[in-house]
C-alpha cells in the first residue's frame, strides 16, 4: 500500500498568478497589484507571500515555514530576469521593496521597507547605474533608517534629529537639497545610531536583509498600533498580512522623477474630480508620512505633462474596472510611470454617500450596490458638527490662528495636546482633546482615535493623518505652514499668538482653519444633504422593517420626522416628569401617593373632589392637587407630540422609572436636616424637613431597578396611570376635534405576568372610555406592553392575550439576561471582558444574539402564535445599531425605534438587511 504524500501548500504567488478576487490570500495590496498586472498596466514586477504564511509564522513561534526561503529566492530570480538587474550585484543592482497588506486596508498600521538590497559596495554601483551618486545615497540613508526602525526596533526620533542636524549644518530645509557628500555623512551617522542602540550595524548581506524584513513585516501584524486599529475598526485579528516584494522604482532621480498619491474622486467631498498630491524628486514615504508638504496633483501637468496625461487615463480606467473610488500610489522614474498600489479609497461619510449615489446615477453600479456600498454607520457621521454662523466676523478674525489643508470635515473644540499617549489619557478622563503635531505617525493611532480632531503643521491631504482621520470620521487639518510647533516647550505659535498645551482651540475641518478658544457647534440636517436624501429614499423602497424614533418632546418629534422616522416608538413620560419646572408637583404627587391610595381603598374607589372631601388628610389633598397639575402638563405634552406626528403611531410608555429618580437623595436631605438643627429655624420648618426625610426614606429601595417601578407602580397607585391615560386620550380627543388624525399607543412597562396586563388594561380601558364619552370624541388607541424581563419573553404567548403590541426593551432585558448592572459593568469590567475576548462585543451596544436575541425570537414566535397580527418592535439603543437592525429583520419584527439622529442609520441598515436576505 502506497501512502499518499500531501501536496506542499503554495507560499508565494507571482503577480501574473493572482487577481483581485484573491484578497483573502494575497491581501488587498497584493491582489490588486496582481489584477493590475493582469490588465497590462505599468506595475513593477513582483510577487506576494500569502497571508497563510503570516498566520503559520505567528502560530509557530515566529518560525518561517520550510521551503519559503527557497521560494523567495526562486521568485527573486524571476524579478532579475524581468528587470535585467541582479539582487546583490555591485554593477547592476536590483533593489526591492517589502510591503505589508492585509485583506482590509489598515493605512500605516503595519510596516514597509524600501530600497532593500543595498550596502556600502552596492550603493556605488547604484550611483553608476543612476548616473548620479545623490539619489543612490538618498536611497541608502532611507533604507538604513527604515530597516533599523522596523527590523532592529531603533527609535525613529534619533534618525530624524540627526537628519535635521545635517540639514541645519548644510543650510537647507529640504531633504532633497542635501548633496551626495552630505548624504554620505548622514549614512555614517545612521549606522552609528543603529550600532549604539543595538550593538551592531544593519546587515550588509542583501539576502539577510530580505529574510529579516519579511519576518519583521509579519511581526508588524501584532504591533500595539495594529492591534488597536483592528479593535477600533472591528477587524478580525486572525486575518494576517501578506508580504509583497517588488522591484524598486525610483522617484528621486531628479526633475523628471517623482512620486504621489491620487484618489479618483475627492475623498472628503465626493466630488467627481481627481484629487491628490505629487512630489518631484522624492520617494513614496515622503508623501504618505507627511514629512514634506506636497503639491496638488494638477501641478504635475506643468512638470511632467506626458506622465500626467497617462496617469489621468489610468485613474479613470481603474475606477471603471473596480466600480469604486480608487486610492492610487504611483512613482515616475525618469519620465516613466509606474503604479505601485490601488485600493478602494478611505473616504469621509459625505464622500461615501455622494460617490455611491453618483456612481449609481452614472450607471457604474446599481442602486442596490449603492445601498450596500455605504456603511450604515457612515450615515450617522454625515451629520458632523459645524460651527455656528452666529459668531461675529470680528471675533473670528481676532481668534484666528492658522489655515491649512482641509483633510477631513467637521468642527471640534478641545484642549491642545502634543502627545498621542497623553491625548488618549486625557480623553479617557473625559476631556475633549485636539491632537496637534508636526506630523502623525502610525504609532499615534491611539491618540488619533481618542482625540476629537487632529492638526499637523506638515503633510498633505494624502498623508497618514488625513487618511486615518477620514476613516475615523474626525475633523483634520494638515500642512499648516504658518504653525510653529515646539514640542519640548509644549507650545505652538501661529499668527503671532502662543498657545500652550492644555489651552482650548477650535478647528473647522471643512475650511481648514482653527481658532483660539471654545466655539459653539450646530448639527446640520438631512435637508442640507441631497445625496443622502436620495440614497435613503432608495433604502425606504427596499426595506421591510419600519423605523421609528424615541422622542419625548414636540421638538424631538419634529427632529425625528426630519430624519425620516415613521412614528414614535418610545415616548418616555418619566423624562417629562424630570423637567425642573414640574418636578415639585411630581414629587408632591409621588410622596403622597401611598396616603391617597389608602383613602381610595377606604372610599370605594370614588372620584376625589376637594370641595366635598373635608375628612381627607392634607397628604391626600396634596396628592390630588399635584395630580391635577401633572395631568394638565401631561395633556399639553401629549397634545404637542401627537400634533407633530399626525396619523403616525406614537407609543407612549406610562411611568416606568424607579421613584427615587424623582426625589432628592436621602443623604443630601439628611445633611441639610443636620445643618438646620445647628441654626435658628422655626420648629415648624424643622418638622416639615423631618417629615419629608421620612417620606423619602420610606420610598428608598435596596435595588430600585428591580423594585417598585413600571406596572407595579400602576397597580399599587392606580391614580397615577389613570391620570396619564386620561391625559393621553384627552390630548387625542382635542386634536380629533380640530380635524386631525392621531394614533396613540399606550405601553404598560415591565410586565412579567399576563394578570398584570389584564388588570391594568381593564382598568385603564374604562378610563379611556369615560374620557371619550365625556368629550364626545372617538380616539383610536391601542394597549400594549414592553417586554423587558426574561419571564415576559418566556410567557409572551400568554401576555399577548391581553396585549395588542409588544415592544422589546432590550436595554433592561440585556441587564437581566446577563445579570449586569449596566453602569457598574461598564465602569468596572465590561471593557476588559471585550478587550480580552471574554465577550465578543458590548451587549449594550449590539444585541447579544445567542442570549437576549434567543429570548426575543421566542417572544416573537409565541406572541404571534396567540395573536397573528401582533405589532412587535424594539425601542432600546439597539434600534440604531446596524447589526441589531439586521437581527430584528431576521426575526420578523415590524419596526425598530432609536434616537432621532440614528434614524437614518437604521433606515439604511434595514435596507441592507433586506438585500442580504434576498441574496441568500
Amino acid at each position: 500500500m502506497t501512502m499518499e504524500v500531501p501536496q506542499t501548500a503554495k507560499h508565494v504567488y507571482r503577480f501574473d498568478e493572482g487577481n483581485a478576487s484573491m484578497a483573502d490570500l494575497l491581501g488587498g495590496k497584493g491582489s490588486n497589484l496582481c489584477e493590475m498586472a493582469r490588465l497590462g498596466l505599468p506595475v513593477p514586477p513582483g510577487f506576494v507571500i500569502s497571508t497563510q504564511v503570516c498566520r503559520d509564522y505567528l502560530a509557530d513561534n515566529q518560525t518561517l515555514p520550510e521551503g519559503l526561503e527557497a521560494s523567495i529566492k526562486e521568485n527573486i530570480q524571476g524579478l532579475e530576469k524581468a528587470i535585467g538587474r541582479n539582487f546583490g550585484s555591485v554593477s547592476d543592482p536590483l533593489l526591492v521593496s517589502v510591503r505589508s497588506g492585509a485583506r482590509i486596508s489598515m493605512p500605516g498600521m503595519m510596516d514597509t521597507i524600501l530600497n532593500l538590497g543595498i550596502n556600502d559596495q552596492i550603493v556605488a554601483g547604484l550611483a553608476t547605474m543612476m548616473g548620479d551618486p545623490r539619489p543612490a545615497y538618498d536611497a541608502y540613508r532611507r533604507f538604513l533608517q527604515i530597516y533599523s526602525e522596523v527590523v532592529m526596533e531603533v527609535d525613529a526620533d534619533a534618525f530624524e534629529k540627526a537628519l535635521a542636524n545635517h540639514k541645519r549644518k548644510a543650510g537647507v530645509t529640504q531633504d532633497f537639497q542635501l548633496t551626495a557628500e552630505q548624504l554620505q555623512a548622514v549614512v555614517a551617522d545612521f549606522k552609528k545610531i543603529t550600532k549604539d542602540a543595538t550593538g551592531k550595524e544593519p546587515p550588509s548581506d542583501p539576502w539577510e536583509q530580505l529574510m529579516a524584513a519579511v519576518k519583521a513585516v509579519f511581526r508588524s501584524w501584532n504591533t500595539p498600533r495594529a492591534i488597536f486599529y483592528r479593535d477600533y475598526n472591528k477587524i478580525d485579528h486572525n486575518m494576517g498580512t501578506a508580504v509583497t516584494i517588488m522591484a524598486m522604482v525610483f522617484g528621486n532621480l531628479g526633475p523628471t522623477s517623482g512620486t504621489g498619491v491620487l484618489f479618483t474622486r475627492n475623498p472628503s467631498t465626493g466630488d467627481a474630480e481627481v484629487y491628490g498630491e505629487f512630489l518631484s524628486n522624492a520617494q513614496g514615504e515622503d508623501v504618505v508620512a507627511g514629512v514634506r508638504t506636497p503639491e496638488p496633483i494638477a501641478r504635475m501637468e506643468d512638470v511632467l505633462p506626458e506622465s500626467h496625461g497617462q496617469l489621468m487615463t489610468l485613474a479613470k480606467d481603474l475606477e471603471t474596472h473596480y466600480a469604486d473610488v480608487q486610492d492610487v500610489e504611483f512613482t515616475i522614474e525618469n519620465a516613466r510611470l509606474f503604479l505601485l498600489q490601488t485600493r478602494s479609497a478611505k473616504r469621509t461619510a459625505l464622500s461615501a454617500v455622494k460617490t455611491a449615489v453618483d456612481m449609481a446615477n452614472e450607471g457604474l453600479i446599481t442602486q442596490s450596490q449603492a445601498l450596500l456600498r455605504v456603511d450604515a454607520e457612515e450615515i450617522g457621521k454625515l451629520l458632523v458638527p459645524q460651527f455656528s454662523t452666529d459668531m461675529p466676523e470680528e471675533i473670528l478674525k481676532e481668534r484666528f490662528l492658522a489655515r491649512g489643508a482641509p483633510a477631513s470635515p467637521g468642527a471640534a473644540s478641545g484642549v491642545v495636546c502634543f502627545d498621542a499617549t497623553k491625548a488618549a489619557e486625557l480623553a479617557a478622563a473625559g476631556e475633549a482633546v485636539i491632537l496637534l503635531r508636526p506630523e502623525t505617525k502610525p504609532d499615534d493611532i491611539h491618540g488619533i482615535a481618542a482625540a476629537v480632531g487632529v492638526i499637523t503643521s506638515r503633510g498633505g491631504v494624502t498623508s497618514h493623518a488625513a487618511v486615518v482621520t477620514r476613516g475615523l470620521g474626525k475633523p483634520c487639518i494638515v500642512g499648516c505652514e504658518g504653525l510653529q510647533v515646539n514640542l519640548e516647550a509644549g507650545t505652538f505659535t501661529a499668527d503671532g499668538k502662543t498657545v500652550r498645551e492644555g489651552d482650548w482651540i477650535s478647528m473647522d475641518g471643512v475650511l481648514g482653519t482653527f481658532y483660539l478658544g471654545d466655539m459653539d457647534t450646530v448639527h446640520p440636517t438631512l435637508d442640507d444633504l441631497p445625496e443622502a436624501i436620495e440614497l435613503l429614499g432608495w433604502a425606504d423602497e427596499t426595506r421591510r422593517l419600519g423605523v421609528m424614533a424615541n422622542a419625548d418632546t414636540p421638538a424631538d418629534a419634529a427632529q425625528a420626522l426630519n430624519m425620516g422616522a415613521e412614528g414614535i416608538g418610545l415616548c418616555r413620560t418619566e423624562h417629562m416628569f424630570l423637567d425642573p419646572r414640574r418636578l415639585p408637583a411630581v414629587r408632591q404627587m409621588l410622596l403622597n401617593a401611598e396616603a391617597a391610595e389608602v383613602w381610595r381603598r377606604a372610599n370605594g374607589d370614588r372620584v376625589f373632589r376637594a370641595e366635598s372631601e373635608e375628612e381627607a388628610s392634607q397628604a391626600v389633598r396634596d396628592f390630588y392637587e399635584a395630580l391635577g397639575q401633572v395631568r394638565e402638563l401631561q395633556t399639553s405634552d401629549f397634545e404637542g407630540i401627537l400634533k407633530v406626528m399626525g396619523a403616525r403611531p406614537v407609543i407612549i410608555r406610562l411611568l416606568d422609572a424607579p421613584l427615587h429618580e424623582f426625589l432628592p437623595p436621602y443623604e443630601t436631605l439628611l445633611t441639610e436636616l443636620m445643618e438646620l438643627r445647628h441654626v435658628s429655624v422655626s420648629l415648624a420648618e424643622l418638622q416639615e424637613k423631618e417629615a419629608f426625610l421620612h417620606l423619602v426614606d420610606s420610598l428608598r429601595e435596596s435595588n430600585p431597578m428591580l423594585g417598585h417601578r413600571g406596572c407595579r407602580l400602576g397597580l399599587s397607585f392606580p391614580a397615577i396611570y389613570r391620570m396619564q391615560v386620561e391625559a393621553i386620550i384627552t390630548a387625542g380627543a382635542l386634536l380629533v376635534k380640530e380635524g386631525l388624525d392621531v394614533n396613540p399607543e399606550i405601553m404598560i412597562p415591565l410586565t412579567v405576568d399576563v394578570e398584570e396586563m389584564h388588570r391594568l388594561r381593564q382598568d385603564l380601558s374604562l378610563v379611556a372610555a369615560q374620557v371619550q364619552v365625556r368629550l364626545g370624541v372617538k380616539v383610536h388607541y391601542k394597549f400594549g406592553t414592553m417586554i423587558e424581563t426574561p419571564r415576559a419573553a418566556l410567557t409572551a404567548g400568554e401576555i399577548a392575550k391581553e396585549s395588542e403590541f409588544f415592544s422589546f426593551g432590550t436595554n433592561d432585558l440585556t441587564q437581566m439576561v446577563f445579570g449586569f448592572s449596566r453602569d457598574d459593568a461598564e465602569g468596572k469590567f465590561l471593557r476588559a471582558y471585550i478587550d480580552e475576548g471574554v465577550l465578543p462585543n458590548d451587549p449594550f451596544a449590539s444585541i447579544d444574539v445567542q442570549g437576549v436575541g434567543a429570548l426575543v425570537k421566542m417572544g416573537v414566535e409565541a406572541g404571534r402564535r396567540e395573536r397573528p397580527n401582533l405589532e412587535i418592535g424594539i425601542c432600546g439603543e439597539h434600534g440604531g445599531d446596524p447589526a441589531s437592525v439586521a437581527f430584528c429583520h431576521e426575526v420578523g419584527l415590524d419596526y425598530v425605534s432609536c434616537s432621532p439622529y440614528r434614524v437614518p442609520v437604521a433606515r439604511l441598515a434595514a435596507a441592507q438587511a433586506a438585500l442580504a436576505e434576498s441574496q441568500i
